[in-house]
């Protein structure tokens, strides 16, 4: 056999071979990663555009109201027929409801073909602008309103449907006529069709479980439900004079409250302000309620039992600005007669100082003013160094640089490069303050500060 013919495997060198043009990359991407690692770890400048605004010291509570309400019973059993609107207002003797004995009355206007209300043009123009003023006013953030239309327009179709039985019960005529009861308002008040147990409640009656909405149960009253004599058959509030009750226990913020004496209220259903008169009370459970009371709007919040309001203790208006903008830096204090105008008006200093002769001589240091009092203006300590001497113009009188002291403001950077300027806070809270505004040396509306004081590096000598 002949010899199998042998291969030869060699073995190829795994060193690697390192040129010029592989470390040249090698040091411009670890230059890369090192710029991105200083990127994203870096705090970056963020301006913010100053505008005119307001704060206040906002609480904002979920508040019962307590108003003068009293429930009329039905002295008659039977079906009952409201034709007064709910939440209007109804004068002495003015129909609120009918109560039908004997039950015929729909049966008949069935019979007639009036269980159907035909409305004429004034009344679909009627409804029509109720439509038309909700839908353009609406929010999706606050769809909570939609019951409130709700209900405004079932107060409506009631009242137009009622005036059409109203106007075919004159044709009745025997029996079914006489079992028909008229009910008049027996006061002038706010013709309500609910109740849910807390009329006639006081402040002095106030417990945590009224203040629990979770808890609240209304019963409605619907016309043609079935009476008995004596039930409820619609209640009427006479009173002008109302109030809203919340819950705090810090005791400090009630007496704070209570030296006002009277308190800016607004409520959150429609943003409407009122000043209400503040007093409160602490029950056996250690609970304290504090009340307002109002004289006036009570109809407009008539069907509310509970509202969300907000109890305003602090408002100032000026320009709006946010915390994180506000710094504090240190200037030198320098007596207002040591500061000259050069050449091109603007101002400076004349500082002592010595030729490479030994010669004393001066120069002109130019300086930005920062802030003024009655003797000194406030100097960036950037620009001059402690221990400086300054001379006062035409005179031998020298000064030496050393007094200091801190201005609370936030940068500028309407030029491109960040430049302190003194505010004067009127108002703060947790997130913005108020500062004054078109005071000397510090800000105007529109102007651009930096948003995070903190990502501004300063230098001093």
């Amino acid at each position: 056999m002949a010899k199998k013919k042998q291969s030869k495997i060699a073995r190829y060198p795994l060193f690697l071979h390192i040129n010029i043009g592989m470390i040249f990359f090698a040091v411009i991407l670890v230059y890369v990663v090192i710029c991105v690692f200083i990127y994203f770890n870096k705090k970056h400048i963020v301006g913010y555009e100053v505008m005119e605004g307001s704060l206040s010291s906002n609480n904002i509570y979920e508040a019962v109201a307590l108003r003068d309400e009293t429930i009329i019973p039905a002295d008659h059993a039977g079906y009952i027929n409201y034709f007064a609107t709910e939440g209007q207002r109804v004068a002495v003797g003015n129909l609120v409801c009918t109560v039908d004995e004997s039950g015929d009355l729909l049966d008949f206007l069935k019979s007639q073909g009036s269980e159907q209300a035909n409305l004429s043009d004034e009344d679909l123009s009627e409804l029509r602008t109720q439509i038309v003023s909700y839908a353009s006013d609406f929010d999706p953030m606050t769809f909570s309103t939609v019951y409130d239309f709700k209900n405004s327009l079932n107060g409506t179709v009631q009242k137009l449907a009622s005036s059409s039985i109203l106007a075919n019960i004159n044709s009745l005529s025997g029996t079914t006529a006489k079992s028909i009861n008229y009910c008049y308002a027996p006061t002038t008040g706010i013709v309500l069709y609910s109740t849910d147990g807390y009329e006639g409640l006081k402040l002095s009656d106030m417990t945590a479980d009224l203040l629990d909405s979770s808890k609240y149960e209304r019963n409605q009253l619907i016309s043609n439900s079935l009476l008995g004599v004596g039930d409820n058959a619609y209640k009427i509030s006479t009173e002008e004079s109302w109030s809203v009750v919340i819950k705090e226990n810090d005791l400090d913020k009630v007496k704070a409250l209570e030296e006002r004496e009277y308190v800016k209220v607004r409520f959150l259903k429609n943003q409407d302000e009122s000043w209400g008169k503040v007093s409160y009370y602490t029950n056996d459970a250690g609970d304290t309620f504090v009340a307002f009371t109002f004289t006036n709007s009570m109809i407009t919040f008539s069907k509310d039992r509970f509202l969300n309001v907000e109890v305003i203790t602090e408002e100032e208006s000026g320009l709006k600005i946010p915390n994180s903008a506000i710094a504090e830096k240190s200037f030198f204090v320098i007596p207002k007669e040591y500061i000259t105008k050069g050449s091109n008006s603007n101002a400076g200093v004349l500082r002592d100082k010595y030729d490479e002769d030994g010669n004393e001589t001066s120069e002109f240091i130019e300086v930005e003013i920062y802030n003024e009092t009655d003797n000194s203006y406030y100097i960036d300590d950037s620009i001059l160094r402690a221990g400086d001497i300054l001379i006062m113009t035409d005179s031998d009188n020298r000064f030496t640089v050393s007094e200091k002291d801190n201005l609370i403001g936030v940068y500028n950077i309407n030029k491109g490069y960040a430049d302190f300027r003194q505010i004067i806070v009127l108002y703060e809270n947790e997130e913005y303050s108020i500062v004054k505004s078109n005071t000397n040396y510090g800000l105007s509306v529109y102007d651009y500060i930096v948003l995070d004081a903190s990502t501004i590096e300063t230098t001093e000598y």
